[in-house]
């Protein structure tokens, strides 16, 4: 079975704010990143039980969801997938610089650093 890549007629897992797609651009364009995509993906650990997962990967396995947005793919592990459920990923800009923040309607509980949460 290969990567499945969504097309329009399936929702995806996970939507990506416009400040979010402006950055990752810019991320792909600084790093020189010509292969793979955005992983985001979820993990066991963190102060409330899982934490978030964000990187630049090449490969796509073959249990991976891929969604593109405006020529960025992003791509998401089956088991992340269920808890990312209806999640947008935003970029913010303070004045410590800036970070992504995951908009998780699935999280029941978050801890103050907004890196981990409770499904």
């Amino acid at each position: 079975m290969d990567a499945t890549t969504n097309t329009d007629a399936q929702a995806p897992v996970i939507t990506l704010s416009d400040a979010a797609l402006k950055e990752v651009k810019r991320l792909i364009n600084v790093q020189g990143i010509e292969e793979g995509g955005l992983r985001l993906g979820v993990k066991g650990g963190g102060c409330s039980g899982l934490s978030y997962t964000i990187n630049f990967d090449e490969k796509i396995g073959q249990y991976d969801q891929v969604y593109e947005f405006d020529g960025v793919k992003v791509i998401v592990d089956a088991k992340s997938a269920i808890y990312l459920q209806g999640t947008q990923l935003d970029f913010q800009k303070d004045l410590m610089g800036g970070n992504f923040k995951f908009v998780n309607p699935n999280a029941n509980k978050t801890c103050g650093c907004g890196e981990s949460f409770s499904a």
